[in-house]
């Protein structure tokens, strides 16, 4: 009898290189690699990982993680579920979904090309569709969790099929339920969004507003931010070494008033932030890097900061893991040295997160 859960059968292969499938180019082999076009087919791929009592992880399009030098010794599952599928609704808008691993840049190209308003701003992140809503990825003004209706998800406990709400995905700044409570527990399946046909877009971001002057239609606004995102080396590009990161690397801190008011002690001068809900602060990340002593262009061996944007690590000679890792330290200690604030990084660091390092 043949086996449906044979590695041929499945197409999984062994010692394939991570670093070329994400955007730092940085980490070592996946032990057992192998792309999932179906549910169907992840939920086998699934099953034969925990037959043999390994260790899998869902790769999506590498923008947003750093995988360890020794790579991952486990499975790891490449998510290339396609598709988008739209209804209109009674009120006009029109609900969208996509499967998660439609490209997020191309998903945003697909709705401004449709006419469909909300998700304009985020042209050009990096990564896949299901990838947003666990980090509820944000740029300009927009928060992908401003359009989200549901998320449709696998449960590895239960095996089994869930559809959370927009409430039940708990969204905050660079947040939700998929990163906190459900990490390593559930795996994206599709986004489905709710769009506006025909709709203006309400830029709010300063430079972005300037630099439209007015010019409110989809396609200028994804053009415009387009062009500042390559300015600052914040799209994928393979020529580009400013581009070799995994995006911004820190979250802009959220302080609570009394924090707050011991920064401003310590920094008298003019600085960026922005009250927030509940009287938190959110202070500028780039602003606080910067001020402590790492400038554009900053070099540390292999690694190195951006020549356009201090927020980026960037791999700017062969780096190492470990070389990436050094220099977040290094930065952290600067500036809660400088400021007393902690910075934490944004992108999933596999070698130190407690759920996956053990694998790493």
């Amino acid at each position: 009898m043949v086996d449906p859960l044979s590695q041929n059968r499945l197409g999984i292969q062994e010692q394939v290189p991570l670093a070329p499938m994400t955007t730092i180019g940085i980490g070592g082999p996946a032990k057992y690699f192998a792309a999932a076009h179906t549910r169907e087919q992840l939920q086998a791929l699934i099953a034969w990982a925990r037959a043999r009592d390994l260790a899998f992880f869902v790769l999506g399009g590498g923008s947003n993680l750093l995988f360890g030098d020794d790579g991952f010794n486990g499975l790891v599952i490449h998510m290339q579920l396609k598709g988008i599928d739209s209804v209109p609704l009674d009120d006009g808008r029109v609900r969208v979904t996509a499967a998660a691993g439609e490209n997020w840049d191309a998903f945003t190209a697909y709705c401004v090309a449709k006419g469909w308003a909300g998700i304009s701003c985020l042209s050009g992140i990096p990564g896949l569709v299901g990838a947003a809503p666990i980090q509820n990825i944000g740029a300009y003004g927009q928060e992908v969790a401003q359009t989200i209706f549901a998320v449709t998800a696998l449960d590895l406990e239960s095996g089994t099929i869930q559809r959370r709400n927009n409430a039940d995905c708990e969204f905050a700044y660079r947040d939700s339920i998929f990163k906190r409570r459900l990490r390593g527990r559930a795996v994206v399946l599709s986004v489905t969004f709710d769009l506006k046909p025909g709709g203006t877009p309400q830029p709010t971001y300063p430079e972005l507003v300037k630099r439209l002057d007015g010019q409110l239609d989809l396609a200028t606004v994804r053009e415009t931010v387009l062009a500042i995102r390559r300015e600052k080396s914040m799209v994928a590009d393979a020529d580009d070494p400013n581009a070799r990161s995994c995006g911004s690397f820190f979250t802009n801190p959220m302080i609570d008033a009394a924090a707050y008011a011991a920064f401003q002690e310590r920094c008298p001068t003019d600085h960026p932030a922005w009250p927030m809900d509940g009287g938190r602060v959110k202070l500028s990340a780039a602003w606080l890097i910067e001020r402590s002593g790492f400038h554009k262009g900053y070099v540390a061996g292999g690694a190195g900061l951006s020549q356009k944007h201090c927020l980026a690590v960037i791999n700017r000679a062969n780096a190492k893991a470990s070389e990436i890792l050094a220099l977040k330290e290094t930065i952290q200690q600067g500036v809660l040295t400088t400021f007393g604030i902690e910075l934490e990084p944004e992108p999933l660091l596999l070698s130190e997160d407690p759920i996956w390092s053990k694998n790493c």
